[in-house]
This record gives structure tokens, sequence and C-alpha cells, in this order.
């Protein structure tokens, strides 16, 4: 449907290029919306975009958040569908002056970015290249990340819009576009107002390699341990002080390995700390909780408050608090309800003439919250890799094939459903 090589494939580029050298990356230490001011730059530039393709109903809320529409072309009843991708940049990586290199008609070497030449892309550390070879590789040039997450997604959505606007003998339903902020930093849909959505289905544009296809994330909560600890005169501290740095030093070393991070994979969940700040007074140990079965979360966290009780018996006059956050929850909880909306994805993916990998997302996505919201929401590939890194790349013709898949499913629901 979209020629390689051809005029939306360039136009898909550009749009990419143009997306990935304005700055937007979240900061999770600030408490405004959205988190950086610098994100409402890109959210301006795609609100503007829209207008200009012929989208309706466009518009930018003050937390940057871009709504559209993309009028439907049939007279069936077709549910409404959004497509969404988020705007922002992880924190872990430099995302300012961003100078994106096509490496055009790939050849099978390493990539060696020239602005660190100690940042090597190659086919050892990621074998997927040996499959890509005659792509078209797009990367930063060694000093920041490259923004393909989340940026590939917006502009493969866009440019789907753009066709589709251009293709009216194409049939489909309405469609809503969503471009959020902060979801890197777990804020990406905070905000968003169902009702104004107006959707009946989702899904985002945040995915890895060509075919990808996840609907299943890891259920999360956030615990924050707050350690009470008894204060006195170092000199004459004997049997009075009981400091609570070193008991939280104790809860972290008796953290079961089995459950860490860097043990687990696949379908193992874990409990992770993530910040440890406080004096001898007062300490404060923030935690992440995950794991695929919601169900596993209490255990997880009963297991980490023996562990605290276990290491208080040592220091019989320190308290502590236990405050759990719900963070999200499994996609797949909700999306077992609506299995159409997994079907028809993978049926796109296949009627495109790709292979489709399934796989459970070791995190979160925008869709694990919209879908607990309201809006059952999977989420599909755009073909990025090593993200969040300076070493952060994507194929132009994977992000090519992204967007033949959108096309191809808002046909398929227009075709499965009634008149």
């Amino acid at each position: 449907m979209i020629d390689r090589g051809g005029r939306e494939e360039k136009e898909l580029l550009n749009r990419f290029l143009r997306y990935v050298k304005i700055d937007t990356q979240a900061d999770p230490s600030s408490s405004t919306v959205p988190s950086t001011k610098k994100q409402l730059n890109l959210s301006r530039l795609l609100t503007e975009e829209c207008k200009k393709i012929g989208l309706q109903e466009v518009e930018m809320t003050e937390e940057g958040y871009v709504y559209a529409t993309i009028a439907p072309t049939t007279k069936k009843k077709v549910p409404v569908l959004c497509f969404c991708a988020h705007v922002d940049t992880a924190p872990d990586c430099s995302g300012a002056n961003v100078k994106p290199i096509v490496h055009r008609n790939y050849d099978g070497s390493d990539i060696v970015l020239p602005d660190d030449q100690t940042q090597i892309i190659n086919p050892q550390q990621f074998p997927i290249l040996k499959t890509l070879i005659g792509d078209d590789i797009i990367t930063a040039s060694g000093k920041t990340l490259l923004g393909a997450d989340d940026k590939s997604g917006v502009a493969i959505i866009m440019q789907a819009a753009k066709y589709l606007i251009d293709h009216p003998e194409i049939r489909h339903g309405k469609i809503r576009i969503l471009f959020t902020t902060d979801e890197e930093i777990g804020r990406g849909v905070e905000y968003v107002k169902m009702d104004k959505l107006g959707a009946d289905f989702g899904y985002t544009l945040d995915g890895g390699p060509k075919g990808s296809f996840e609907d299943e994330t890891f259920s999360a909560d956030a615990v924050k341990v707050s350690i009470n600890g008894v204060s006195a005169h170092p000199g004459y501290a004997k049997g009075k002080m009981e400091n609570a740095m070193k008991i939280a030093s104790g809860v972290v070393s008796k953290l079961p390995k089995r459950l860490s991070p860097e043990r687990t994979s696949g379908r193992k969940g874990f409990i992770h700390p993530t910040q440890i700040k406080g004096e001898l007074e007062s300490t404060i140990i923030e935690f992440i909780i995950r794991d695929f079965e919601t169900t596993k979360l209490v255990q997880h966290e009963q297991k980490l408050k023996d562990i605290i009780d276990k290491v208080l018996t040592g220091f019989p006059n320190s308290t502590y608090e236990f405050e759990v956050t719900e963070q999200y929850r499994n996609m797949k909880e909700v999306l077992k309800q609506h299995p159409e909306v997994s079907k028809y994805a993978r049926e796109a993916i296949r009627q495109c003439g790709l292979k489709v990998k399934t796989h459970p997302i070791r995190g979160g996505t925008d869709g694990s919250r919209l879908s607990q919201m309201g809006l059952p929401c999977p989420n599909l590939f755009t073909g990025m890799h090593a993200i969040h890194s300076k070493q952060e790349w994507v194929s132009l013709q994977d992000m090519t094939s992204s967007m033949g898949v959108l096309i191809k499913l808002v046909q398929i629901w227009e075709q499965n459903s009634v008149q």
C-alpha cells in the first residue's frame, strides 16, 4: 500500500526528523503540568500540522495534550478508534540538540556515531540489524538519545492521518488522535478527559520491532516506606540511638535477590528500591513493585513488610509507615473482555505481510492506564530499538510498515461493523 522510497515514506521521514530535533525531555522532579514547558513546543507544532492536513476538532489543552479527529468515510456504525503516542522523551539521556543521521541503504556493518565514536551500533549487539540490510537506519549523533520513543509513533500517526485524509475512498469510521505529555515519568494520561476523547477502543504506537504487538503489561504499585528511628548524641548513644539510615540499609540488604530486576525476566515480577533519602531520625525508601498477576503485588508487598518487621526486631523503639500507591494494571485484564481489539490488530499485521510477534511488556504504557480508564488499548510497533540511550535507532522502512498496519487496521474495523 505504501511504496518503499515513495512520497509517503519521504514525508514520514521528514516528519520524524523534524520532531526529534525538538527537545521534549520530561522531568520527574518537576511538579508542573507538563513537567517541562519545552514539551509544549512539539504539541503546538502538531496542533498546527493537524489543522494543515485537514483534521477536525483539533485542540491543544493546557497540559499539552493534542486531540484531533479524522472524519468517517463510511455510513456503517463503526466503533470510534483512538491512535495515541507521547511527545516527551525519557529523562535517562539528554534530548537536547539531537542531530539525527540517516544511514541510507544499511550494509550490515557497524554504525559508529560521529560525535562519540565509542557509541557503536552493530549486529553483534543488535542481531535484528542482519534482517534490515538495505533499510535506512536513523540514529542520533552519539551525544543524545534519538527520540524514536515515541516520536516515531507520533510521526507514524500523523502520516497515516494525512494518508487517510488524502484517500477518502478508504472506508473507515471516526478516528480520534491523542498525543500526550509526560508518559516517560508515569503521568501520560493523568489528565485525559475520556468524554472529550470520545473513543471506544484505542491503540498506542509505542512498540519495538516490526510486527510486534503487545496486549499485556506489568501491574504496578509504588511503595513508600517511612522509617522513624531514635536520635541521640553520638557520644552518649549507647542503648539509645536507633539509626533510621542503618535500618533502611538492613531492609535493602535483605531483599530477596530472586525478586530483583537484575535477576528476573519473562513473566517474573520484582521488588525494586528506587530511592533512599533521609537522616538518622527519619529515612524514606521508595520502591516499585511489579508483576503480571495483580494479586501477586499484595504478596510482594507483604514480603517487604515481613522483611521490615524482622529488621526492626533489632530496633525495638523504631517504627515505620507503609504507603502503597496504585500506578497501573495489566491491560490484559481489560482486553480479554474485548478480544476483537487484539484480533483485528494481529489480522492487520498479517495482512501487511508481517509475522506477528507477541510478548508481554515488562513495564507499562499509556495504554495500561487508558485500559483501566475504560479505553481498551494495546500497543503496536513503531520499529524503535535501544530506547532511552545514545544508541537508540529506528528503521524508516519499519516505520512505514507500521503506518501501513494502521491503514489496514481501520479498514478491518469498518469491514467487521454492521450497517
